[in-house]
């Protein structure tokens, strides 16, 4: 389950269970999170790029770690982070070599299999077993509202070799389709927790594009390994 902080900030329990942990994912309320004198982000781009944040690197709302979609970090004391406003951030944390990662996934990104990438880059970069990872999937657009024409639908076919529809405007599940990417990339299913909350339907709390166009702004969800 996930549950709303006080800042305005959702958490996962399921990382919560991990104590160097410090993870959030953020609202249009989001009060005083993230730190943003920590805060690594890349300039997102829609892509199934991984990029690894360096030991020491500049942090800052201004500053861009690179151009990609997936940040992944080992060090304390900064935080990875991606902007939000529809598409899908989902976090990653390996218990046992303690690091962690942030995905923006678009329904480009997706298909790009930029969950999938992510957790083969954190095996090639940290040593990190799949089955060692735990997955937090965050507020974004549900398949309540995510309505895309035939174009973009069949596209997610390998996703979903199960449905005939695909051919036609049809509604796509962003977040099944990342969950089975992430069981297929060896993450145990029990690991993966699923926000179930919708951008687009709750106005009160998340900003959407498909809902404001260019009048929406960025939630930022973030994720780091604490000092102590």
């Amino acid at each position: 389950m996930f549950r709303l902080h006080s800042q305005n900030v959702y958490l996962s329990e399921a990382l919560e269970q991990f104590t160097w942990l410090d993870h959030g994912f953020g609202t249009r309320l989001s009060d005083g999170w993230p730190d943003l004198s920590r805060l690594a982000t890349p300039k997102q781009i829609h892509s199934d790029r991984v990029l690894v944040v360096p030991d020491g690197s500049p942090t800052g709302p201004a500053v861009r770690i690179g151009e990609g979609d997936a940040l992944l970090l080992e060090h304390p004391g900064t935080l990875a982070g991606i902007r939000t406003a529809d598409c899908l951030p989902i976090l990653l944390v390996d218990r046992v070599t303690r690091t962690v990662g942030a995905i923006h996934a678009g329904w480009r990104g997706t298909v790009a299999e930029i969950s999938a990438k992510a957790v083969h880059a954190m095996l090639c970069q940290f040593g990190t077993r799949p089955e060692d990872i735990w997955a937090a999937i965050g507020p974004g657009i549900g398949s309540c509202c995510f309505e895309v024409g035939p174009e973009v639908a069949i596209r997610f076919a390998p996703l979903f070799p199960e449905r005939a529809d695909l051919h036609h405007r049809t509604r796509i599940d962003l977040v099944e389709s990342n969950r089975r990417q992430l069981v297929d990339a060896g993450v145990p299913s029990s690991h993966i927790e699923c926000s179930g909350l919708c951008t687009s339907c709750r106005q009160d709390q998340f900003h959407s594009y498909r809902r404001d166009k260019d009048w929406a702004g960025r939630m930022i969800s973030a994720i780091g390994i604490r000092t102590v």
